[in-house]
């Protein structure tokens, strides 16, 4: 009796919860730590949701943004698109059901802004929960004969929609798109981590979309688009072998349709063909047969033939499958799973929003890690309107996303920290950030980007990214060294220009007076008068004697094809040479002969 009590109890106290609810309570792992980073995310999840509808349907982007002050941190957040809008069926469940989407991949995968489901639908919870109220949809298609509007909410415990209403609306000439209006309580402020300072960095990685923000006090900015054209589609490919775990692996065992095993490396994985199908079977072959000496005979695994089934590989042959996946030479993954800016894009959103002297960005060629492939991409500008004394503003990006919290605790921060930029013309203390006036720029694209936490606002630090980081950023800064070098060149010959051209006066005097004769007699004017022919001279002497840094450069450049030029005359005249003695003691040898 006393057992019954104790585990009727126990089953009391226990119970499942939803992820709505875990998330509720839990907000912050969301990214919704406080009022002003709350309003921020909220923007960052509508934004993403409206630039990943467009594109996905060949529509270039046209979004705005409006927050309206309803009280003292109560906020409302308005988000219009122009994308495809969402039928009625599939509507409610992505803004209403927490982890319900079409992005998120357990293997293999393409390049995209969200990767979980989480996104709006948190906003949407959050709005609820702070301010009570549901969130207001407009939605239509272009098969849809009139808009629909929609008020919802979610059912927290059950993790499902909740329709308050649903009626026909007119929308205007609007052809298609969602509007979504959220109320909660929220923090409006202006400064580095604002929403429009994510707003103008979504505008740099988004050269193709035109962004329209309304801010509180009802200023109206406009971020007009620069490329007419969308950017590269990426597209779904399957998981690498090198980038997959044990239990993926048993669960892809026993979900596929591949009648043998080496038809299901060759048709489930990216890469694979016959070769390396039977290289990875060969290679988990020796290392059962390795354990098999080790073991007593009725212990012993049996070796793997490529025509089994399977559904029949058990576990040990599993784990030795997998090591055979590691270990084999399969080629690096397909690339067209990523769309990157491109540097020509990338050098055109910063000049557009920056006024700068100087500008370069580079896209690095793809690689790999835990079997994803991914790009970096670097941009660096300098001068024009930055600050000349502060600390070099640095731009993260992931899959065109800002990440505009957690700097210090990411991988893309660390790789410039950990970089010397003194050779480039910037000061630098010991494991500090850069000084000087310059902005950096860095983007990761990627099947999958390892962030730290749910919320998306720091890179891992993985080796291989770190690695990559670190060459982008090199390559991109050698024609940073090479402008401020010469800039700083011409800058030191200006001054000595200067310097010799404020002499020059005076010298050319001195030289008159040397040379006349009875020159005391001669007065101040008359001395001035004769010595302006010389001193036109001088001063001609000085701009030649002194040229600018990009004079200079051209002499380098010059210089180096004259050497280049005389290297290679000479290389042509020992070949002579070297040719003439060989006749020569030919010759020799045949008068030898001769004789």
């Amino acid at each position: 009796m006393a057992d019954s009590v104790k585990t009727k109890t126990a089953d009391s106290t226990h119970k499942s919860v939803s992820v709505a609810e875990f998330f509720e309570k839990n907000r912050h792992l969301l990214g919704f730590n406080n009022p002003a980073k709350s309003l921020l995310t909220s923007v960052k999840e509508a934004v993403d949701n409206s630039l990943d509808a467009a594109e996905s349907n060949g529509i270039l982007p046209d979004i705005k943004v409006q927050i309206e002050e309803i009280k003292s941190g109560r906020f409302k957040l308005i988000v219009e698109d122009n994308g495809p809008g969402i039928d009625k069926k599939h509507l409610f469940k992505a803004f209403g059901k927490l982890l319900y989407g079409s992005k998120f991949q357990t293997t293999g995968g393409k390049q995209g802004r969200g990767q979980q489901g989480i996104g709006i639908s948190s906003v949407i919870l959050y709005g609820q929960l702070t301010s009570g109220k549901p969130a207001v949809l407009i939605s239509k298609t272009k098969s849809d004969a009139q808009a629909h509007l929609y008020v919802m909410g979610i059912d927290v415990k059950k993790n499902e929609p909740e329709i308050v209403s649903d009626e026909p609306i007119d929308w205007g000439e609007k052809e298609h798109g969602i509007r979504i209006a959220v109320e909660m309580e929220a923090k409006y402020v202006e400064h580095k981590q604002s929403v429009l300072e994510y707003i103008k960095q979504t505008a740099i990685v988004n050269p193709h979309a035109k962004i329209t923000y309304v801010s509180p006090s009802g200023e109206k900015l406009e971020f007009p688009r620069v490329s007419e054209t969308l950017p590269i589609k990426a597209k779904l490919i399957k998981p690498h072998p090198h980038g997959v775990e044990l239990g993926v692996l048993k669960r892809m065992l026993k979900a596929t349709n591949a009648r043998t095993i080496k038809s299901f490396f060759t048709k489930e994985f990216d890469k694979v063909g016959g070769g390396a199908a039977n290289q990875i079977i060969q290679i988990a072959n020796n290392a059962l047969e390795d354990e098999n000496k080790k073991l007593p005979e009725g212990k012993k695994q049996g070796e793997i033939n490529p025509q089994y089934s399977p559904k029949l590989i058990t576990p040990d042959q599993v784990e030795k499958l997998l090591l055979g996946m590691q270990n084999a030479k399969v080629a690096r993954p397909s690339l067209d799973c990523l769309s990157p800016i491109g540097g020509t894009l990338l050098k055109k959103s910063l000049e557009s929003e920056f006024d700068l002297e100087f500008v370069n960005t580079i896209t690095r060629s793809a690689t790999v890690y835990r079997g994803s492939p991914f790009q970096i991409e670097v941009g660096i500008g300098y001068g024009g309107e930055l600050d000349k004394e502060g600390a070099v503003k640095l731009i993260r990006f992931a899959n065109k996303v800002p990440l505009l919290y957690q700097e210090g605790a990411c991988a893309l921060t660390q790789s410039v920290k950990k970089m010397n930029w003194k050779p480039y013309g910037l000061s630098q203390s010991s494991g500090s950030f850069p000084t000087g006036p310059a902005i950096i720029v860095i983007h990761m694209a990627s099947v999958w980007v390892p962030f730290t936490s749910e919320s998306k606002e720091a890179v891992s630090n993985y080796p291989e990214i770190t690695k990559e980081v670190k060459l982008a950023i090199q390559e991109c800064a050698r024609s940073l060294q090479r402008y401020v070098g010469k800039k700083r060149r011409a800058e030191i010959e200006s001054k000595k220009r200067e310097i010799f051209k404020s002499y020059a006066k005076e010298v050319a005097k001195a030289v008159v007076s040397l040379n006349e004769k009875d020159a005391y007699k001669l007065s101040a004017e008359v001395i001035k008068k004769k010595s302006e022919p010389l001193l036109t001279k001088l001063n001609t002497i000085a701009e030649s004697m002194y040229s600018t840094g990009e004079d200079l450069e051209e002499m380098e450049e010059e210089i180096e094809k004259i050497e280049g030029d005389e290297a290679k005359e000479a290389k042509v005249e020992a070949e002579e040479t070297e040719l003439a003695e060989e006749r020569d003691e030919e010759k020799e040898e045949f008068k030898e002969d001769e004789e």
